[in-house]
């Protein structure tokens, strides 16, 4: 059986997919249509149903999640990990300021939404670009995700709040990045099928890390070794294995905040 699979080009994606994009494991029968994307990207492809199986912000998952329901491996989801918003040293902000964001769906958005609700003058742009537009003083600040959690105190610039911590503080749970989403239309088996591949393809790489690193580092936006190993021991944990209830938990909480409750949204 073929299917459409879609996941970023960040580190800790293609270092979990790996393994089955370059055939190192078994993959029982499935064959794959790869799309490479910004997360934005796919999720923007997933509210409009058109990948079969694909990595989606828990933010976009909101307004996905009639047609999509959740694997349980391959999550993005753990502590101090969290999207950062950044400044120039000498930059006074106010809830007139000028905020980028990496889209409008993602996590990183909702997040800045809950800690600064009276900042509405956002301007959405790639996450690779946010940087330098506060280098240039295109935009006030940012909020940054991806490699540019390692890369921008080198740049100069500062952070104002970690919304990860924000997020642990106020709910006493790890904060939900992004998660692998499969149609709800697949039959069981197959989507049960799937979660096999996906969760051995996290342990090979886990247990051969170096037999990545050409694939992880062909997709990367930095090149340094350190950023990109930093990148995935930081993503890439216990809760990318497999959520378990605590991770099920945060979830369900963030899902909660845009008043989203349901009994079925795990493929358990």
């Amino acid at each position: 059986m073929k299917l459409t699979l879609g996941f970023s080009p960040c580190p800790n994606d293609t270092f979990i997919f790996d393994a089955i994009v370059n055939k190192r494991i078994d993959t029982e029968g499935l064959d794959f249509d790869i799309t490479i994307a910004d997360v934005e990207e796919l999720n923007l492809l997933a509210s409009k149903n058109l990948l079969d199986i694909t990595k989606v912000s828990y933010h976009a998952f909101c307004f996905c999640i009639q047609n999509y329901i959740l694997l349980d491996s391959g999550s993005a989801l753990g502590t101090k990990c969290g999207p950062l918003l950044i400044k120039k040293k000498s930059r006074i902000l106010n809830d007139k300021s000028q905020i980028a964001i990496p889209g409008e769906l993602t996590t990183a958005n909702m997040l800045f939404s809950l800690a600064f609700p009276d900042y509405k003058n956002r301007i959405v742009m790639s996450f690779s670009e946010i940087e330098s537009a506060i280098l240039d003083d295109r935009v006030a600040a940012g909020v940054i995700i991806h490699e540019n959690r390692f890369t921008f105190r080198s740049k100069g610039l500062i952070k104002v709040m970690d919304l990860g911590d924000f997020w642990e503080k106020e709910t006493g749970l790890p904060i939900p990045l992004g998660g692998i989403v499969i149609k709800r239309v697949i039959p069981y088996r197959i989507q049960k099928s799937f979660e096999r591949v996906l969760r051995n393809s996290i342990t090979y790489a886990l247990e051969n890390p170096d037999i990545s690193k050409k694939y992880v580092a062909s997709h990367a936006q930095e090149i340094d070794e350190d950023v990109i190993q930093s990148h995935i021991n930081l993503y890439v944990n216990p809760f990318s294995i497999s959520l378990r209830e605590e991770g099920r938990r945060a979830v369900n909480e963030l899902l909660s905040r845009k008043n989203i409750k349901s009994d079925n949204i795990f493929v358990l």
